[in-house]
């Protein structure tokens, strides 16, 4: 838990942000993915603060040492994705459609630290639709309903990630909110990473990793519905070019180093939990970003979808591995998805594809692809003259 004092105007701001292995330094408990539960919340702040945290706010009473805030108990989730977070934010909320929810809409909201009143409003209007449109999407392709009672996004200080998937309150780093005008790549990375975190609310919250060895599997799958949902549902349709010249090219580096390892790597060789962090590179979020890309071009969209709700909703509220995943997309395929997997994740490097052209015919000379590898591949050739 941290507590920071704003430079701009002194106010104080505390958060909890829990992660992995270091939920113990807020809460009692062991913490490892496999155990769940739910969490039942309330607490006393100053009068003109304002607190979120995981589950719905029932209700806000006065007293003489500040305002009690009461949430309602949560579904259950791993310890790891606890969080509170208190201030003085400035907020923008609106109720979004949603038929399943009570009343048939669901409480959201973004909030920033006091001082970035001016940062906030200035895209207010853009941070919501963004934020409409990919919840419309997931709600739409995921059939499990979303599993949480409001969704709340906040700009937080003392955050050490870009961002982290909390049920239901998703916190942001401060400086995503940029004093200056975001530039069209900023804007498009913003889109990215709020379509990344809300993945996680189904895949990653409402369906946790037995262990740490398969927490790649989160980051990569939040990874690629990131590119993919910020382009075909909040209208940057340049994402998956920009996944390909700023994210692609670190994966590449990170594959040729001695350093590399497989996306997915083998149990035995993941000895402690800080063997499994140091995991988290490029190889991680580039490589299995791209690599899952691939499987759902190999296996097709109908299928791909239909393979992943069905390990969302066979373990609902609880927790699964790699081999759970890959029995889900054998379900929805003939294709040997478990020999895809060895190619693909148990490996290290990367396959060369080569154009060349054949001017042996009488006609025109004609583009020939080939491969150096060994995976299997499902791509579309374009010709341009």
């Amino acid at each position: 838990m941290t507590v920071t004092v704003d430079p701009a105007d002194g106010e104080r701001y505390v958060c909890a942000h829990t992660s992995m292995d270091i939920t113990q330094k807020v809460i009692p408990c062991f913490d490892q993915p496999d155990i769940k539960s739910t969490f039942s919340l309330s607490v006393t702040a100053p009068s003109h603060w304002t607190v979120l945290a995981n589950g719905f706010l029932e209700g806000r009473t006065s007293g003489e040492g500040g305002d009690t805030w009461t949430f309602a108990t949560t579904p259950p989730f791993s310890s790891y994705l606890f969080t509170l977070v208190g201030g003085p934010w400035v907020s923008v909320t609106w109720d979004e459609p949603y038929a399943p929810a009570p009343g048939g809409t669901l409480p959201f909201g973004w909030h920033a630290r006091a001082s970035q009143e001016r940062e906030l409003h200035r895209d207010a209007d853009e941070l919501r639709r963004i934020t409409s449109a990919c919840f419309q999407h997931y709600t739409t392709v995921f059939e499990p309903e979303y599993p949480y009672a409001d969704y709340q996004q906040v700009f937080a200080p003392g955050l050490n990630w870009g961002a982290m998937e909390f049920p239901g309150c998703v916190v942001f780093r401060d400086q995503a909110l940029t004093q200056g005008t975001p530039t069209e790549l900023e804007r498009e990375w913003m889109a990215s990473t709020i379509a990344h975190e809300m993945a996680h609310m189904w895949f990653g919250d409402l369906v946790t990793m037995k262990w740490w060895e398969d927490s790649w599997l989160n980051e990569s799958f939040a990874d690629f519905m990131g590119y993919d949902v910020a382009g075909v549902a909040a209208g940057y349709t340049d994402a998956w070019t920009s996944a390909a010249i700023t994210r692609k090219p670190g994966g590449y580096r990170a594959d040729r180093r001695r350093s590399t390892h497989p996306i997915a790597e083998d149990t035995d060789k993941i000895v402690d939990v800080d063997t499994a962090f140091a995991n988290f590179d490029s190889i991680t979020y580039a490589k299995g970003n791209a690599a899952l890309a691939q499987l759902g071009h190999w296996l097709g969209e109908k299928d791909f979808l239909a393979g992943v709700n069905h390990h969302l909703t066979s373990h609902a509220f609880g927790n699964a591995d790699l081999a759970d995943f890959l029995d889900s997309l054998d379900s929805a395929t003939d294709l040997d998805v478990r020999s895809w997997a060895g190619a693909w994740l148990r490996s290290t490097g990367f396959d060369t594809l080569v154009v060349t052209r054949d001017a042996s015919g009488d006609g025109p000379s004609v583009p020939v692809l080939t491969r150096e590898g060994s995976r299997p591949h499902r791509l579309t050739v374009s010709a341009y003259d």
